[in-house]
C-alpha cells in the first residue's frame, strides 16, 4: 500500500529532482522531505501544496492512496454526521494541541457549563 511519503518520491524521481532541490523550490528543508518520503511525517496541507505545485502534480495525487488506507470507526463517522463536518474539524483541530490531562480537564469544563447551570 502506497503512502504519501512514497507518492512525492516517485513523482520527485519522475521529474529528477533531488531531495534537496524539492525543498529549495517548494522552501522547506531537506530534513523535512526525507521525513516525508520516509513516512515518518506527514506533511500538512500547505506543504502538500507547495510540493504539488513544485512536482506539477495535483494534491490529491499525492494524497490519493494515503486516504483510501485510512479507515474510519463508524461511531466516528456517526458522530461527524451528528455534529457536522465542519464543527468536527474545528474541534479536532484544537484538540490535537492539547494533551490527553488537557482534554479531561476541557471535558470537565464543558460538563459543568452544560449541565452544572441546570442545577442551580
Amino acid at each position: 500500500m502506497t503512502k504519501v511519503g512514497t507518492n512525492i518520491k516517485n513523482y520527485r524521481e519522475l521529474k529528477k529532482l533531488t531531495q534537496e532541490e524539492l525543498a529549495r523550490r517548494a522552501r522547506l528543508g531537506v530534513a523535512t522531505i526525507e521525513k516525508f518520503e520516509n513516512d515518518e511525517l506527514l506533511p500538512d496541507t500547505q506543504q502538500i501544496l507547495k510540493i504539488s505545485t513544485v512536482l506539477d502534480v495535483p494534491a490529491s495525487e499525492l494524497l490519493e492512496t494515503a486516504q483510501q488506507s485510512i479507515e474510519i470507526d463508524s461511531e466516528i463517522e456517526m458522530l461527524i454526521q451528528e455534529i457536522g463536518v465542519k464543527r468536527a474539524k474545528l474541534i479536532l483541530r484544537k484538540a490535537k494541541e492539547f494533551s490527553e490531562e488537557d482534554l479531561l480537564k476541557i471535558m470537565q469544563v464543558l460538563y459543568e457549563i452544560k449541565y452544572g447551570k441546570a442545577n442551580e
